[in-house]
């Protein structure tokens, strides 16, 4: 499926690689945004967030990368510099402009060829690609991404890039999210399981957070190299500190649609990004976001198709 972005001057585009499961998203701002960021899973893996704290200097980003291959993967932001260092975007020095390229990764070495990872040529593709209308599924960042993986990634089943957006008058948002995470995805309004963790036989799934409770053990009881990453778009009028409080409530979305969230190993991160058109209460956008996140992750996981062995939730479910 592809989703229109409909925030004026925000483009999305992805390099995809599926012989070796990897790849990369990247989200263009080229005349630049602010942009804030919450990290709060404990496995991550990240680039230039701490240029994004209130008290730093730089106000504006140009890019956000989201990317597999772990810390490989954040390579990937070269040719995003690349990209847009030839389009003259960026913050502007006496000697040029430097482009502003936060980013996060994540795992999925366990799929596909553990050598392939995004790099800077991959990074530049997903540029040239980009545009207003958003590939979801198996692509980009999403391509490699696996779910459900707390008793080992033979029980996995097919994560992926979600897209959800939002209009109402002259607002406009989206959330972009690679979902790869430890816990299963639920659907929010019955915590049905979609897609998460395979029951032994493979015809259906375990609930992660209910057997980790009933196999309880004190340490070392689970498995994986996960994390979820995302970014929040809008046109929303917004300082750093606001955006960095719209990214905090963005991630409640996760623990709507992903449990358990934020955990020891996950490196969940979300990206709140506002190009300064309307204004509007944060408090109301954090609401906004929290459940554009949450739709988000639905959708990457109802999207995604089999790959490398690893089934798809359709397969599984058979229906939506």
């Amino acid at each position: 499926m592809v989703a229109k972005i409909p925030v004026c001057g925000i483009k999305v585009g992805n390099a995809t690689d599926l012989q070796g499961a990897t790849g990369c998203t990247v989200v263009l701002c080229e005349s630049g945004a602010a942009c804030g960021v919450d990290v709060r899973g404990s496995s991550p893996g990240t680039r230039e967030t701490d240029l994004l704290d209130p008290i730093n200097f730089v106000d504006k980003i140009n890019a956000i990368l989201l990317a597999g291959g772990s810390a490989f993967g954040l390579n990937a932001a070269s040719g995003i510099m690349r990209y847009l260092e030839e389009r003259s975007a960026g913050f502007k020095t006496a000697y040029g402009v430097v482009p502003i390229v936060p980013g996060a990764v994540l795992f999925d070495l366990d799929i596909g060829d553990p050598k392939a990872r995004p790099d800077a040529e991959m990074g530049y593709r997903a540029c040239i690609d980009a545009s207003d209308l958003a590939e979801e599924g198996s692509v980009g960042a999403g391509t490699g991404a696996t779910v459900g993986k707390a008793f080992g990634p033979e029980r996995a089943t097919k994560g992926g890039l979600g897209v959800s957006t939002f209009v109402r008058g002259n607002f406009t948002a989206a959330a972009i999210v690679a979902v790869n995470c430890l816990g299963d995805v639920v659907d929010p309004k019955v915590g049905e399981v979609l897609a998460g963790a395979l029951a032994e036989d493979k015809r259906g799934f375990v609930n992660t957070g209910e057997t980790m409770i009933e196999e309880f053990a004190l340490k070392g009881a689970f498995e994986g190299e996960n994390t979820t990453i995302g970014t929040f778009v809008s046109n929303a009028v917004l300082d750093k500190a606001q955006a960095k409080k719209v990214a905090q409530m963005a991630q409640d979305g996760l623990s709507v649609a992903i449990r358990p969230a934020h955990t020891m190993y996950d490196g969940d991160t979300i990206f709140a990004i506002g190009t300064g058109e309307v204004e509007i209460d944060v408090t109301l956008l954090g609401h906004i976001a929290s459940t554009l996140v949450a739709q988000a992750i639905v959708r990457a996981v109802q999207q995604a198709h089999a790959l490398h062995g690893v089934p798809s939730s359709f397969d599984i479910i058979g229906t939506w």
